[in-house]
């Protein structure tokens, strides 16, 4: 039993834990030498690919001098801690994985504390090595000092560290000395990571992730707490209102390599996969059936803010998209919240209108963008932050944000954050940038990061993580211009582009078809503006040299998904389909726009 190993690792987001899970796996030999493979073999969705970022957590084994070790690649993205927080519950240990440069970052500190909560054993690996202005030994310090602030226990202090470059493919107990492989890293695993104890007793298992066959249906993912599993064994699957059902095991699968095997049985401590249940959630206990104890549930940090998701009633719906009734968004919102533990969906008053709460907007938008592949259609509402009564008195969550920005442009990104209500904390040089720590309300970061990135010339890098709720900290000022509406449905022309840029800047491009109240630009004032984008030229029958002037006209400003929720405002949708996002008003027709506005100000 001893020759099991169940390891997570944990990091910021980019300081390369995937990259390290790869070269652990080519350690392993799991792929032929003359085999073909791509870089981050585990972000196997497109969506992790092209972000570059890891969204759910997965699991891989490796055999090393005949022990098996299990690990869990998890995301470093706070805004998908609900992931991190449920798979941390099957590992005996965890690899801290910090960026040489950097150190730890404020995600660092968020997983870290669930580490140690969990009283999980840490091996820090120093990676990034190779990186010009590193600063390894300074870097260990600040771990130390990070584990020691968190409350970590004398035995979790005492962690052995591993110094290296992932990329480069090698891991050494010295910076200086660069080693041909990783076979240190893999050697202080099975040294320092105790084996999972083999508790003896009425079998127990706690749901911890969920995967999903066509052929099978859903399965059940988690790792044995206590006991023995058998195959077509009779079990009681422990729900959360108390209630408990009688169900039968078809198969268990354990992980080896990339991906499962099935096997007979599974003993206390394995990580393994289980078909034949229906009916349950994560955070159900799979127990004995004579016996049944239930273990507790998983506990995840609250949402901080919703967003309001209602059907696509443009003049262009249907157009691109296979679903588009509020049954189907309805069926796929609540499908979601199954396995996406931080997410909570809730209906209105209204059929078609559903408030979704989730961790932040990246979390909001990865679901959207995960929906518009699939082929929905759908509207959302500005994101609002969720405000708490405590003893009478207003909160709002407050995150602490950090940005390393080149020092001269210190100044504007101080200047931005304090506008919006940010106290800056510490401000101190890293390397040849500078370091700067604010405490900022939530609502003051929707919309911060682009105008930060203007402001600097793409030069900031800036993260930010929920830190707590504290009193409502005044108004924040919003986008300070209008938008631009378009007054009538059908395509552009250069023409009328052309001789309205004084107006604005436009998102739309001449030939581009539009609908009446869309937004098709910003007003370079702070009031809304319709305007006729579809006249054409009156032409005569006398010609003239001079009469045509060449149009001139600038590009249009191309928005990210993420980047059009922050721009909206309380008044406008962002409209998402298959093919098109698109910025619209609320209510399209600029007399009923008027009549409304007054009930949207007091909303």
């Amino acid at each position: 039993m001893q020759n099991i190993r169940n390891i997570a690792i944990i990091a910021h987001v980019d300081h390369g834990k995937t990259t390290l899970v790869d070269k652990m796996i080519h350690a392993a030999k799991l792929f032929r030498d003359n085999q073909e493979f791509d870089d981050l073999i585990l972000d196997n969705n497109e969506l992790e690919r092209e972000r570059g970022i890891t969204i759910v957590s997965k699991n891989v084994s490796i055999r090393y001098k005949d022990i098996k070790i299990n690990i869990i690649d998890t995301p470093g993205h706070s805004d998908f801690g609900g992931e991190v927080e449920r798979v941390l519950k099957m590992a005996d240990g965890v690899l801290l994985l910090v960026d040489a440069f950097e150190g730890p970052m404020p995600q660092t500190r968020f997983v870290l504390n669930k580490a140690l909560e969990l009283g999980l054993k840490p091996i820090v690996v120093v990676n990034k090595v190779d990186k010009e202005n590193c600063r390894p030994d300074e870097v260990h310090e600040a771990v130390f000092d990070l584990m020691f602030n968190l409350g970590a226990t004398e035995e979790q202090l005492d962690f052995p560290t591993v110094y290296g470059s992932a990329k480069q493919n090698w891991m050494g107990y010295d910076w200086k000395t660069p080693t041909t492989d990783i076979t240190a890293l893999l050697d202080s695993i099975i040294k320092y990571i105790p084996a999972p104890p083999a508790l003896e007793g009425p079998a127990q298992l706690q749901v911890t992730s969920l995967d999903y066959s066509s052929f099978v249906g859903r399965i059940a993912i988690g790792r044995v707490h206590r006991g023995t599993l058998k195959e077509s064994s009779p079990v009681a699957l422990m729900k959360s209102d108390g209630s408990i059902k009688k169900a039968r095991i078809k198969e268990i699968q354990v992980f080896e390599g990339l991906g499962r095997v099935k096997v007979p049985e599974v003993s206390a401590g394995d990580i393994c996969a289980i078909i034949g249940l229906e009916d349950f959630e994560i955070g159900d206990t799979i127990a004995d059936s004579e016996k049944p104890e239930a273990l507790p549930r998983i506990s995840v940090d609250e949402p901080t803010m919703s967003m309001l998701f209602t059907i696509n009633n443009s003049p262009f719906y249907g157009r691109d998209g296979k679903f588009v009734t509020s049954r189907h968004l309805r069926d796929r919102l609540f499908k979601e919240t199954e396995k996406n533990l931080a997410l909570r969906v809730q209906p209105t008053d209204s059929e078609d209108r559903f408030l979704v709460f989730g961790r932040g907007i990246l979390h909001l938008s990865v679901l959207i963008e995960t929906m518009r592949r699939e082929g929905y259609e759908l509207q959302v509402g500005q994101p609002q932050v969720l405000f708490k009564e405590i003893d009478g008195i207003r909160h709002e969550p407050i995150e602490l944000m950090v940005v390393d920005v080149p020092e001269e442009s210190a100044g504007k990104v101080i200047e931005l954050a304090t506008q919006r209500k940010g106290e800056l904390m510490i401000m101190e040089p890293k390397g040849d940038l500078q370091h700067l720590e604010f405490n900022i309300p939530s609502r003051g970061i929707i919309g911060l990061r682009s105008n930060i990135l203007t402001a600097t010339q793409g030069e900031a890098i800036m993260t930010h993580r929920f830190k707590e709720y504290e009193p409502y900290k005044g108004p924040i000022p919003e986008r300070i211009n209008g938008s631009l509406i378009s007054m009538e449905t059908g395509p552009g022309t250069a023409y009328t582009i052309d001789k309205l840029q004084d107006r604005g800047r436009f998102f739309v491009d001449p030939g581009e078809e539009v609908y009446m109240g869309q937004v098709i630009g910003e007003h370079t004032r702070d009031n809304d503006i319709v305007i006729n984008i579809q006249k054409t030229k009156k032409l005569t029958n006398m010609r003239a040299s001079g009469t045509d002037e060449a149009v001139r006209i600038a590009p249009k400003v191309q928005f990210s998904l993420e980047e059009c929720l922050e721009y909206i405002q309380k008044d406008e949708y962002v409209e998402v389909t298959p093919k098109a996002i698109r910025m619209r008003k609320i209510y399209l027709d600029e007399n009923e726009r008027k009549r409304m506005s007054n009930k949207i100000e007091n909303d």
